[in-house]
């Protein structure tokens, strides 16, 4: 496929990405019953975002397919096309359940789009920020009609991290020991509850870093591009790429340090 090949192609898949966030992301908001509430115990309530987030995808991945009937499509509720165009699709229809369960704002529609194997659109967004985050691959960041850039590099004493947990309790332990050590050698830890919002948050200078074990590519797909984009160098254990293993996303020159002490902590394994 030659350049201007290419670039139609990003512009056509950013805008189907576009549609369909705003889509997702309106009808999560707009249909989340007002007085969801949160039991003790597993109820009509973790019933109801459930149905949510599995509506969500059908309802992406339903325009997805009227759009572009050939592409691939993998999907945290259990999407999986194989396609035959050499695109595919990696969604997340709400990242951040828990948060939308309780009502806090930090949740978000994730979809990326990938070329040939490499991710060339990604598109996060929040509904209740008021905020799309886009990017295409060398074309820069943005937040709305924004540009959005990193943060300057901080010294590490002074790096403001954000970070997530596992749902079990094995990986949960070795997260808070790895924590344990590293909240006292900078400025403080943030746990948002979203890994496409964290990664974003990096992108637009309202975390220094972020890093997380155990993601899914729906979860990192369309926020590591937009890190990147935005000037974060995005990679996992030293010398690897960003995986289920570890994803984290910093700055130039703070990345490195961080890297090799998350390494050193052992945050790639439970």
């Amino acid at each position: 496929m030659n350049q201007p090949e290419q670039g139609a192609l990003r512009t056509e898949l950013l805008r189907i990405a576009l549609d369909a966030a705003d889509r997702a992301g309106t009808f999560l908001r707009d249909g989340r019953p007002d007085d969801l509430s949160v039991a003790a115990t597993k109820s009509s309530a973790v019933d109801v975002v459930t149905e949510m987030d599995i509506a969500s995808e059908k309802l992406i991945t339903g325009l997805l397919a009227e759009a572009r009937p050939d592409d691939g499509v993998l999907g945290e509720e259990g999407a999986s096309v194989e396609g035959t165009s050499g695109v595919q699709w990696v969604i997340d229809p709400l990242d951040g359940t828990v948060n939308y369960l309780y009502g806090l704002p930090s949740w978000a529609v994730s979809i990326a789009a990938r070329s040939d194997g490499e991710t060339v659109v990604g598109v996060v967004y929040a509904p209740l920020r008021g905020e799309t985050y886009r990017a295409v691959l060398g074309e820069g960041a943005y937040v709305n009609d924004r540009p959005a850039r990193v943060r300057p590099a901080p010294v590490f004493g002074q790096a403001l991290v954000g970070t997530g947990f596992g749902y079990l309790a094995e990986r949960r332990a070795r997260q808070a020991e790895v924590i344990r050590h590293l909240v006292p050698e900078v400025r403080d830890i943030r746990r948002g509850g979203s890994a496409a919002i964290d990664l974003c948050d990096v992108a637009v200078g309202r975390l220094d870093a972020y890093y997380e074990r155990g993601l899914h590519p729906w979860d990192y797909a369309a926020g590591d591009l937009i890190a990147r984009e935005a000037g974060a160098l995005t990679g996992g254990r030293p010398g690897e790429p960003v995986s289920p293993e570890l994803t984290l996303a910093a700055p130039p020159g703070l990345f490195e340090p961080l890297q090799a002490r998350l390494e050193a902590l052992g945050a790639w394994h439970d």
